[in-house]
């Protein structure tokens, strides 16, 4: 079933150490990761949220994923609410992150196996569904390889694997080709650009221009917590590229800050 996210006037803090302080340049106790942030992301598209790093938009990511809640505002998969039914909305989506580890001394088919009986997914679907993600990522060689043993590369295929166990609606990946070499990346991509097709709602995060003009049909650019433009890719890209835009929209807003 077809499901948009709809973000609705989210907004995140967090409290700041003494340390966290002195590496920002503050004396602020508390920093606004995400301010008052509403989008919408639909089925059959993929909504790119970029901004430069601590813009706010791993915290975004983990707002719609369940993984942390945020102070005000709520965010919509479907027709559940993310703060009244965060089980529900975990079943019907993928959340992938550089920051997901994958235990060494494990194997690519055992994990597999473990998530989707997480999932309740019958034994024969899931070796159905196995079948074919090892085989998509090149998984199915190293399928008995520890993970310990495995490239870069492979273990992030196998982690792509393991989040779309459960063929979720919705997809939800943060900086989804970073650190990969480029064929892997490719496969990433074109991958997502697939899944798009068949009507799945996608948002990745990222700050790299190529990856968003390649991919997404939708740009949401954020700076500091805020988003700042929120519009589809061709209009913003109708005359400039999406670097020069985004450069110029950075230089207005830090006009507007002095």
């Amino acid at each position: 079933m077809q499901q948009s996210v709809i973000a609705e006037h989210i907004t995140k803090t967090f409290k700041l150490s003494k340390k966290q302080q002195k590496i920002e340049h503050t004396d602020n106790q508390i920093k606004v990761a995400v301010n008052d942030l509403s989008f919408e992301a639909k089925p059959g598209r993929i909504y790119g949220l970029l901004g430069p790093n601590g813009a706010g938009k791993t915290t975004t990511l983990r707002c719609i994923s369940t993984l942390i809640k945020p102070d005000s505002g709520d965010i919509r998969i479907g027709e559940h609410y993310v703060s009244k039914e965060p089980e529900t909305v975990r079943r019907n989506i993928a959340f992938l992150t550089s920051e997901m580890k994958l235990e060494d001394f494990f194997t690519p088919n055992y994990l597999f196996e473990y998530f989707a009986n997480l999932h309740d997914i019958p034994k024969d679907a899931m070796k159905e569904r196995k079948k074919f993600l090892f085989e998509k990522f090149g998984i199915d060689r190293f399928a008995e390889v520890k993970v310990g043993e495995l490239s870069s590369g492979m273990r992030q295929k196998t982690q792509l694997a393991i989040s779309l166990v459960h063929d979720p609606d919705v997809i939800i990946f943060d900086e989804p080709t970073n650190g990969l070499d480029v064929i892997t990346a490719k496969t990433v991509t074109d991958y997502l650009l697939e899944l798009r097709d068949l009507g799945k709602t996608i948002i990745v995060s990222t700050h790299i221009f190529s990856l968003v003009e390649k991919i997404c049909d939708h740009v949401g650019i954020i700076l500091d917590g805020q988003l700042k433009v929120d519009d589809a890719l061709s209009r913003l890209t109708d005359d400039k590229s999406l670097e020069t835009y985004f450069f110029e929209l950075v230089e207005e807003d830090d006009d507007n800050d002095e």
